[in-house]
């Protein structure tokens, strides 16, 4: 095919689409089931109904091939465990029981078994469940799921193609199951993997399929020859079947690198790339392969991680590149449109200036159009869309919102001992013991308490104007007095004040910061039904105020006991918003841990012992290729220093983390020098704790006992075991108490129940270490 020809060929598609509708039907449903007010029938038809509005969105706003399959209840990868067979041991009952409640016990637990453990996916802020294999693992084939998603999009007289987690992704993702001898990797059992992938292409085409996209953005990591030999071995027998659709094997997230040419000679008939993040990569790297001759070349020039309006014309220019590389080209979003809001012509209170500015999914899909009829019919076509894009542009270029000489100022003039503590670690941690005098084992949260409905309600009649600011104080006053009121009864040792004000942990701070937009209806599926409203990180960040000193304080006044300053760290900040990319991220982060800075001085002047800054980002945001990881590194652990090496040596520092596979970060966590770090570690079985004796950690840890993302409550004894494990790896005199997480999702019952579990098991243990609490 020539290149005009396959110019004229072009067309618009996407990998997948905002699962929760436009009011979040889904989470509702979902949480209504889980809490028997919905039934299953129910839940099913509102699903149904979400994915053919999703479809009709995408099909009127002119989009060729509409994908299938990326729906879920919960999440995509449990979804293909499912279609695999690969359900744990513990979970088998539940789900022969009845399959829905089963799906829901392996995400999230019951009162007798654990969950599947979660985790980022890649780099972003979405999480996964991760499959449990073992070396005994047996595979199913279970296609019912995405057959009956494709029938539904066929029968609206939709071009459809499902979408499927490859089989070499699916296995990386993988853990060795509990008992699996050491070093087991689950990438062994690929060959008796396939076998079902085949089954599963061959009932799709039975279903009507033509092409079907199998995910595999694993493979834009650093991967060994052993895993390149068995991306070959999998697409030569998934390519060399005769009863299959056409092959879309897809990547995302950065450059394909040294997997493309090994893909490139693969029996698949095409390729999706992203040219977002890694445009002269994917270039360079398909040049020099020879291009995809006679193949389809899905391009993602299209964003699909970021919110801001679409270059055109840059993008076109890319495109009518990639016409000379490939038998076909379409246009796409570089990934999944999963991991932005749905439609910014919901939001009501952003500057119209502004929104010119913003494409969130609907916005992106008529993007990714334009593009291709652009490519298909000339530029003349879409004139008045390159006329509109110029402008829109050219206003983000020149707005004064983007640039503030004061702070930029500010952050040229930071020194190299504004980045670190007066005093090394074992100074400080000497003071801070004789300030605080704390028992062995103190017990702590990691901030957040649940946020009742009658909090969100007083929030949501405040922004509406039906009660004043004064009335609002008081019902938040009272939260916080009987949230240090339950902690001390229980008989915590270091309190927080439960962030009874705050609507979410970047949000609350965004919304106090200039060069921040808060949305309204930006929402963003975090995992499962837990979703979260990204700022828009828009321009230069100052602090006009303290924002979280004045509910510190009225903490203080309630307690004796020490009570920790919470906030949100620089790169948590930056990761969980949606950053400009008008500058480097080292210069951003910059900013907001100058603002983050100011915050500590003014936490610690009012009296404040103990300061937290949460970087749970700080693993997620990690660069998915190696060679890229040290620059992110040295920025990120220094916008963390700049915000918290300002405190007396006696001030004690904490950070906390969460649900990411921390052993590839061992070094950054030790160079952010916080005095105490809090981590996810039930899930993983208190992996992390040997995972710090390992690399000779020297500070104090607190390994997480209580899974806050599961209705379970620990019994005393679990919390007691996974204590003495902990005790393996970390002396006492440097291991904390806590929860995984924050507590703002569970309720009070729960809370309560497991945080007394919590304190008897730390009692227990300090009686077997001699030790008895001041």
């Amino acid at each position: 095919m020539t290149s005009t020809s396959a110019a004229a060929a072009a067309r618009a598609t996407v990998h997948g689409y905002p699962r929760q509708g436009r009011n979040r039907e889904l989470k509702k449903a979902v949480e209504g089931y889980w809490k028997g007010r919905v039934t299953a029938g129910a839940l099913h038809r509102t699903a149904a109904e979400l994915r053919r509005e999703n479809w009709r969105q995408l099909a009127e706003a002119g989009v060729h091939e509409v994908p299938t399959g990326d729906f879920s209840y919960y999440d995509h990868v449990l979804d293909t465990s499912v279609m695999v067979g690969a359900v744990p041991a513990r979970h088998r009952a539940a789900v022969a029981a009845d399959a829905l409640d089963g799906y829901f016990a392996m995400a999230r637990g019951t009162q007798e078994v654990a969950p599947l453990e979660m985790t980022k996916w890649f780099d972003t802020n979405y999480h996964y469940l991760v499959p449990e294999l073992g070396p005994d693992a047996v595979f199913t084939t279970h296609s019912a799921k995405q057959v009956t998603e494709l029938k539904e999009a066929l029968a609206l007289g939709l071009a459809a193609r499902p979408v499927v987690l490859g089989p070499v992704t699916y296995l990386l993702l993988a853990k060795p199951a509990p008992g699996a001898a050491p070093g087991f990797a689950p990438l062994t059992l690929l060959d008796r993997l396939l076998p079902v992938y085949a089954e599963v292409l061959a009932d799709l085409r039975a279903a009507g399929a033509a092409w079907v996209q199998l995910d595999e953005p694993a493979l834009v990591q650093d991967r060994t020859p052993a895993e390149l030999n068995a991306v070959a071995r999998a697409y030569r027998e998934l390519g060399g079947l005769t009863d299959r659709p056409k092959l879309l094997v897809a990547s995302y997230f950065d450059r394909l690198g040294e997997a493309l040419p090994v893909l490139a000679k693969a029996p698949v008939e095409g390729l999706a790339l992203d040219f977002t993040r890694s445009a002269a990569a994917n270039l360079d790297d398909l040049a020099a392969v020879g291009g995809l001759p006679g193949k389809r070349l899905v391009a993602g020039v299209v964003d699909g991680r970021n919110v801001w309006t679409n270059d055109l014309e840059k993008s076109l220019a890319t495109l009518g590149t990639l016409l000379g590389l490939a038998g076909r080209v379409d246009v796409a979003p570089s990934c999944s449109l999963l991991h932005v809001p749905l439609d910014v012509t919901a939001e009501r209170d952003i500057d119209p200036q502004v929104l010119r500015w913003l494409a969130f999914a609907r916005q992106k899909a008529h993007e990714v159009v334009t593009l291709a009829k652009g490519l298909a019919h000339g530029t003349g076509a879409i004139a008045a869309e390159l006329a509109a894009n110029r402008a829109g542009l050219a206003s983000r270029g020149g707005s004064a919102l983007t640039r503030d000489p004061a702070v930029r100022a500010r952050a040229a003039a930071v020194t190299d001992a504004a980045t670190h503590r007066s005093q090394p670690y074992a100074e400080r941690a000497a003071a801070q013991r004789a300030h605080l005098g704390l028992p062995l084992l103190p017990v702590t949260t990691i901030g957040s308490f649940p946020q009742t409905t009658g909090l969100r309600t007083a929030r949501a009649d405040l922004r509406a104007g039906r009660i004043g600011s004064a009335a609002y104080e008081e019902l938040v006053e009272a939260e916080i007095r009987e949230v240090v009121s339950f902690q001390e009864k229980a008989g915590l040792d270091v309190l927080v004040h439960g962030e009874a004000e705050r609507n979410d942990m970047v949000q609350y701070f965004a919304e106090q910061l200039t060069g921040y937009l808060a949305t309204r209806h930006g929402w963003v599926q975090s995992y499962g039904t837990r979703y979260v409203r990204p700022p828009v990180l828009a321009g230069d960040v100052f602090r006009p105020a303290p924002m979280t000193v004045r509910w510190t304080r009225y903490a203080r006044s309630l307690t004796r006991r020490p009570v920790k300053g919470m906030l949100t760290g620089p790169v948590t900040m930056l990761a969980w918003s949606f950053v400009r990319d008008d500058q480097p991220l080292a210069d951003t982060a910059c900013q907001v841990a100058l603002a983050l800075r100011d915050e500590v001085h003014d936490l610690e002047a009012a009296g404040t012992p103990v300061i937290q800054v949460d970087e749970p980002a700080l693993r997620e945001a990690l660069p998915l290729r190696a060679a890229d990881r040290p620059a992110y590194v040295a920025w990120a652990t220094e916008a963390f220093r700049l915000a918290t090496s300002g405190v007396r040596p006696d001030t004690q520092i904490h950070t906390h983390m969460c649900y990411a596979e921390f052993g590839d970060v061992l070094a950054a966590i030790d160079a952010l020098d916080a005095d105490v770090i809090s981590l996810e570690a039930a899930r993983s079985h208190m992996q992390v704790a040997a995972e710090l004796a390992a690399a000779g950690y020297p500070r104090e840890v607190g390994p997480g006992v209580y899974d806050i993302h599961s209705p379970r409550v620990p019994a005393v004894a679990e919390v007691t075991e996974l204590l003495r494990t902990a005790l393996t790896a970390v002396p006492a005199d440097r291991l904390w108490v806590n929860p995984d997480c924050g507590l703002k999702t569970r309720t009070w019952p729960e809370v309560r129940a497991a945080l007394d579990h919590l304190v008897q098991a730390a009692r227990i243990l300090r009686e077997e270490l001699g030790h008895r609490a001041p």
